[in-house]
């Protein structure tokens, strides 16, 4: 027999859905907003080209290139200090006091608003360490910023991971290392591609951290393997930083949706990428 549900349950379900339905349609509506907006001014220029005021060209592609090297920056400092505090505190922490509090400032530091993180380069990337606005600032800053999600996603996956596995593989004496290596990581491997993932559109999609440590600078970059190293020490401001300062000038709202729907078109390829890796990692 089914069970008769009471008018306050029939209520309460049809305020999720209706909350739900809310919440989907606010989210559909600002993204086709946004590309409507911006998808008719981009164009292959647009993408290819350098802002100058000499010929009066709008181009965004040093920002995407300053995008890139702020994200590689970010995950090569990151990544593996992330995880590999995240095995520590799973795997040799124990329940101490020392890991409880390692746990809490992590969960305290993620929830920090990034403009704090941003001071903070600026003080001490930019000005004590003398690093100047540049693009190494910035993702030292970011590498500070994204570290406790890297930590605390890690962290959960490798708790996920079904301990039969890890007694399994100290049973037949392989040591912890050996475990860690070729038991728990590729066990955990979806999670830490979710947080690495999570990680990078967190990247993309920041602006007040970098205004404040990479600056706003536009310059192109120069294809010489000393050009290459020479740019992270150039200021560079991303797409997020580029479409704050068109959108604070406002001459034209048809480049700030340009580089939004650039933005969104990102973000929607970073969560697709997301759980291919994910689904793809599980299956094998």
């Amino acid at each position: 027999m089914y069970k008769k549900l009471r008018p306050m349950d029939l209520f309460l379900r049809g305020l999720i859905w209706l909350s739900a339905g809310v919440t989907i349609l606010m989210t559909v509506g600002i993204l086709a907003y946004i590309l409507v907006r911006g998808v008719p001014s981009i164009s292959w220029s647009f993408l290819t080209t350098a802002p100058s005021e000499l010929t009066g060209t709008i181009g965004i592609l040093p920002n995407i290139i300053n995008t890139l090297y702020i994200v590689l920056i970010t995950l090569l400092i990151s990544t593996p200090i992330g995880i590999g505090a995240a095995i520590y505190l799973t795997e040799y922490g124990g329940k101490s006091k020392f890991v409880k509090i390692i746990e809490f400032t992590t969960e305290t530091l993620a929830g920090i608003p990034s403009i704090i993180y941003g001071l903070f380069g600026f003080m001490f990337f930019v000005v004590f360490m003398g690093l100047q606005y540049s693009i190494l600032a910035g993702g030292l800053t970011l590498s500070i910023m994204v570290l406790p999600t890297i930590i605390r996603t890690t962290q959960e996956a490798l708790k996920s991971v079904n301990p039969l596995y890890r007694e399994a593989a100290l049973g037949i004496g392989a040591t912890r290392v050996h475990m860690i290596r070729t038991v728990l990581l590729p066990s955990a491997m979806p999670g830490i591609i979710t947080a690495i993932i999570l990680s990078i559109g967190r990247i993309v999609g920041e602006s007040a951290a970098l205004i404040f440590t990479a600056g706003i600078g536009v310059k192109m970059l120069k294809l010489t393997p000393a050009g290459v190293f020479e740019h992270l020490e150039t200021s560079g401001a991303t797409l997020t930083v580029q479409l704050y300062q068109y959108a604070m000038r406002g001459e034209d709202l048809g480049v700030s949706f340009a580089i939004a729907a650039v933005l969104v078109i990102i973000v929607l390829l970073i969560n697709f990428a997301t759980k291919r890796l994910a689904r793809r990692f599980r299956c094998g």
